[in-house]
């Protein structure tokens, strides 16, 4: 994002933004149809190990979350993102009943497909129109079980959680709420037959909240924590794609986007679900962005398969340029795996797994560190491919360009990549595409910005972005691709 001076009587937004490896408060204000925007906190984040499984540090991230508003200034209002499907219990006292569990923990094996058996995968499909992932909350509470739930008044996904404790009002942003499998897709009503499937009351689900609400003032302790004073905080698309696909730079309707970093959410924009058996054969997701959009989207792994080689390999990220340096100059399209292959969800030795996975279906094993590297990216192009042109097949929506944001813009081997085996131009920015749609539904709010569209030109005003041409033939990537037998979806 850009970095300057601004009017003095310009708003200031803050953006909380919650990832899975990281999280951040970045400053936003408006100055001549360019938002300029400052980070002034950044932490790090990740699951913790307990003797019940893995969880994350809620109270430890809201702690981070003070630290990075006492260096906000005079914000007139704070928006929370983060990932999604996870969530915290609270009690009729206001109390958390234990740290929320961690998408990656283990206790969803098996739960989910006896799940989707039991109620009907065709029938689950037409209700919330969800990708089969085995970690949607659906599943995590159908693991859980209903006594683990029995004490709790409501359940709040994690930007819910901590705007609750921010103003102690209890709600649910719609966005984020559509990537639990218990909104019903065509009503965008919590669906009471998938929460008694999930084990619990439809009591225990909020009132849903739209981006562009207000939940509430700061509570007065947290006013005097933070210094703050007449901050409100606004409900923004609180998944952290929705905030990223409504900053999206698009500069034409048929556009995709491919939202990376631990994942890469890809897709397109649409008006509507796509509820078909085809795209539940597909392995689609019809989640809901900001002004009712429909995210018709695939999860694919992501740059959690790049993070997990380096830290078992006991590298830091500095270690990255000189590998992408070594990977560019690999063999192209010697090995390439599925990215979507469930085997790569847990942490662990990502590189062996990487290595078998080549093995079983008889491709070279990467014998350098650079050459893996090429394999998992080359692998995340394959997958990009093959999820955008299923997608525009599925809702009979064109592409023009793909829009790829997210910290794999920074990556120019996968942006390169992704145009050729995509054969579309891709146009890279901006890295912090989460913070700039948080910021700008905040701004729309305070009457500052009109529609989605005012958004996505000031975005485009707002970065430098880059412009990759496909080079070659796809032809070689058809090839490649049929060497990959995807897995069963």
């Amino acid at each position: 994002m850009r970095e300057g001076a601004a009017v003095a009587d310009s708003p200031t937004f803050a953006a909380v933004d919650l990832g899975a490896s990281s999280g951040r408060v970045v400053l936003g204000r408006l100055t001549a149809g360019r938002l300029e925007a400052t980070e002034v906190h950044r932490f790090a984040n990740g699951p913790v190990p307990l003797p019940d499984g893995l969880h994350w540090d809620a109270v430890g991230l809201f702690r981070e979350v003070l630290t990075g508003l006492r260096e906000a200034g005079d914000p007139v209002s704070v928006g929370v993102d983060s990932w999604a499907v996870d969530y915290g219990l609270i009690d009729g006292s206001g109390s958390l009943l234990g740290e929320p569990f961690h998408y990656r923990d283990a206790r969803t094996d098996g739960v989910a497909q006896s799940f989707v058996d039991f109620f009907g995968a065709r029938e689950l499909f037409a209700r919330n129109g969800l990708q089969f992932l085995p970690f949607n909350t659906i599943f995590q509470l159908a693991a859980a079980g209903g006594a683990a739930v029995a004490s709790a008044e409501a359940l709040l996904l994690v930007p819910d959680l901590i705007g609750y404790w921010l103003t102690e009002q209890v709600g649910a942003e719609l966005t984020n709420a559509s990537t639990t499998g218990l909104l019903d897709a065509r009503t965008r009503e919590w669906s009471p037959e998938l929460a008694r499937s999930a084990g619990i009351d439809l009591s225990l689900l909020p009132a849903l909240r739209r981006p562009g609400d207000v939940v509430g003032e700061l509570l007065p302790a947290v006013a005097a924590e933070t210094g703050l004073s007449g901050t409100s905080v606004v409900a923004v698309g609180s998944h952290d794609t929705a905030s990223a696909v409504a900053g999206v730079p698009a500069q034409t309707a048929n556009f995709a986007y491919v939202c990376t970093g631990t994942w890469s959410l890809t897709g397109l924009e649409l008006p509507a679900p796509v509820l078909t058996e085809e795209a539940r054969r597909a392995n689609f997701t019809n989640e809901l962005g900001v002004d009712g959009a429909v995210r018709f989207l695939r999860n694919i792994m992501g740059l959690w398969l790049l993070q997990e080689s380096l830290r078992t390999w006991g590298l830091t990220s500095e270690a990255l340029p000189g590998l992408l340096a070594e990977a560019a100059r690999a063999e192209p399209l010697t090995a390439v795996v599925d990215a979507e292959d469930t085997r790569f969800l847990a942490p662990g030795d990502m590189p062996a797994r990487i290595a078998a996975a080549c093995r079983e279906i008889g491709q070279p094993v990467p014998q350098t560190r650079g050459a893996l590297v090429r394999c998992v990216l080359e692998s995340l192009a394959l997958a990009h491919r093959r999820a955008l042109r299923e997608a525009a097949e599925l809702s009979g929506q064109d592409v023009d360009v793909v829009h790829l944001v997210g910290g794999g813009a920074r990556n120019e081997l996968l942006c390169q990549l992704t145009a050729d085996a995509v054969g579309a131009p891709v146009v890279a920015g901006p890295v912090e595409a989460t913070a700039t749609g948080n910021l700008l539904v905040q701004a729309r709010t305070a009457g500052q910005v009109g529609d989605l569209d005012e958004m996505r030109r000031i975005s485009a005003a707002s970065h430098l972005l880059r412009h990759y041409a496909p080079e070659g033939s796809t032809s070689r990537w058809e090839e490649a691709e049929g060497r990959v037998p995807t897995r069963l979806r």
